[in-house]
C-alpha cells in the first residue's frame, strides 16, 4: 500500500484494516487464500469508510464483479446498506453467492453503471454515502476461456461484459474498414502499428470471417516487426484491450457515469475509483479535478461562494498498489486510485 499523504484519509476505523484482510484472504497460510484478490482492498475500505459511519448508509458499487470490496465494507460497517450493479450478469450471481451472509442489506442491479441514477430511482434512494468504481475487466471474465477476452486461450471472438447484447469483438473485427479498426487500436489500445494490424486484419477476413481469439492474436504477432515482438509481453495485448474497450463502450459510459454518480453523492460522501490503463485514469483525473476547482474568476478580490469546490481530492495524483501487492497480485500492478469527497453541493 502507498502511504497515504497528509490529505489522503482521516478518521478511517483502525478495525478496516483487520477486516479487508479477512476478506482478502490473509488469515491463512499462503496457499489457501482464494485465487481473486480484490486490488487495493486494504486503501478502498481505509477511503471510503469515514463516510460509512453513519446511521444508515448507502455505498453504490457500481461494478460489483466478485463483490471483494463490498464484502469487506458490508463486514466494516454493520449499518451498510450496499446497492450492487454490473452489467454482467454471470457476476451478479456470483456476488449473491459471496455475499449471502449479507443478503439483507445488498441490493442487485443489473445494468451498466452509467445507469446509476436510474437505478436509484427504482430503489427510492435519494443520494448515498459512498461510491466505489473497478473499471476494466474482472478476473473471471478473464479466466473464462468462452468470454473471449484473453489471448492466451483458444475461445469465441466474443468479449462482451454483458453477453446477453450489443456487437462483439468478432462483429467489429469482420465489419469496421480499416481506417475504422486503425482508429480503434490506436486510441484505444495506443496501439503503434495499428495501420498495419488494421489492414493485415482486413486481408485475412477476406478469405473468411475472423472468429476466434488464437487466430486473432496469430494475426497480430505477424502484423508486428519481429524486432518489436522480442520485448513488451504478448504483442495481442493492446489490440485484446482496444477490442474489448470498443466492444463495452467503456470509455464513453465512464465519462457519462463519473458526473452521474456524483450528481447523487451526498456531502460529506465519498468516490473511489480504480483505474487500470491511462485513458481511464486521466478521465477519472479531469472529472475529479473539475469539480474539486476553485472557478472564481481570476479577476475578481474574494472568492464566489457559488464557485468553490464540491469535492476535495483524497489522494495527491493516482496511488498505487504496494510493491507487496504486486508481487501477491500481478493484476493489481497497472491499477491507479482515485478518490474524494463531497464537501459541497452545487
Amino acid at each position: 500500500m502507498v502511504d497515504p499523504g497528509p490529505e489522503a484519509v482521516d478518521g478511517a476505523s483502525a478495525k478496516t484494516t483487520d477486516v479487508a484482510r479477512a476478506a482478502e484472504g490473509h488469515e491463512g497460510p499462503l496457499e489457501d487464500r482464494p485465487k481473486h484478490v480484490p486490488v487495493m482492498l486494504e486503501r478502498i475500505v481505509e477511503v471510503l469508510s469515514p463516510a460509512l459511519e453513519g446511521e444508515r448508509p448507502v455505498l453504490v458499487d457500481g461494478t460489483l464483479g466478485l463483490g471483494g470490496h463490498s464484502e469487506a465494507l458490508l463486514r466494516a460497517h454493520p449499518r451498510l446498506r450496499v446497492v450492487g450493479v454490473d452489467r454482467d450478469p454471470s457476476a451478479l450471481e456470483r456476488s449473491a453467492r459471496r455475499l449471502a451472509p449479507f443478503a439483507e442489506r445488498v441490493d442487485y442491479v443489473h445494468a451498466v453503471y452509467d445507469e446509476i441514477p436510474r437505478a436509484l430511482d427504482d430503489l427510492g434512494i435519494a443520494e448515498v454515502h459512498g461510491v466505489l468504481l473497478d473499471l476494466g475487466v474482472s478476473s473471471p471474465q478473464l479466466d473464462e476461456a468462452e468470454r473471449g477476452f484473453a489471448y492466451s486461450y483458444d475461445a469465441p471472438l466474443d468479449m462482451r461484459m454483458d453477453p446477453t447484447r450489443g456487437l462483439t469483438a468478432a462483429d467489429v473485427v469482420n465489419t469496421y474498414s480499416a481506417a475504422e479498426l486503425a482508429r480503434v487500436l490506436r486510441v484505444y489500445g495506443e496501439e503503434r502499428f495499428a495501420a498495419r494490424i488494421a489492414q493485415a486484419i482486413v486481408r485475412e477476413r477476406a478469405g473468411g470471417p475472423i472468429d476466434s481469439t488464437r487466430r486473432l492474436a496469430d494475426l497480430v504477432r505477424g502484423a508486428i516487426p519481429a524486432a518489436t515482438r522480442r520485448t513488451g509481453g504478448n504483442p495481442a495485448k493492446r489490440t485484446f484491450q482496444a477490442l474489448r474497450i470498443e466492444v463495452n463502450a467503456e470509455l464513453p459510459i465512464l465519462e457519462r457515469a463519473l458526473p452521474a454518480a456524483l450528481s447523487r453523492l451526498a456531502v460529506g460522501g465519498r468516490i473511489a475509483v480504480l483505474s487500470y490503463h491511462s485513458l481511464e485514469d486521466r478521465i477519472t483525473k479531469r472529472a475529479l479535478a473539475a469539480l474539486a476547482t476553485d472557478t472564481t474568476p481570476p479577476d475578481l478580490p474574494v472568492p464566489l461562494p457559488d464557485r468553490q469546490p464540491e469535492l476535495r481530492l483524497l489522494t495527491r495524483g493516482a496511488e498505487l498498489p504496494s510493491q507487496e501487492e504486486n508481487a501477491r497480485n500481478p493484476r493489481a500492478a497497472s491499477a491507479r486510485l482515485r478518490a474524494a469527497e463531497r464537501v459541497r453541493r452545487a
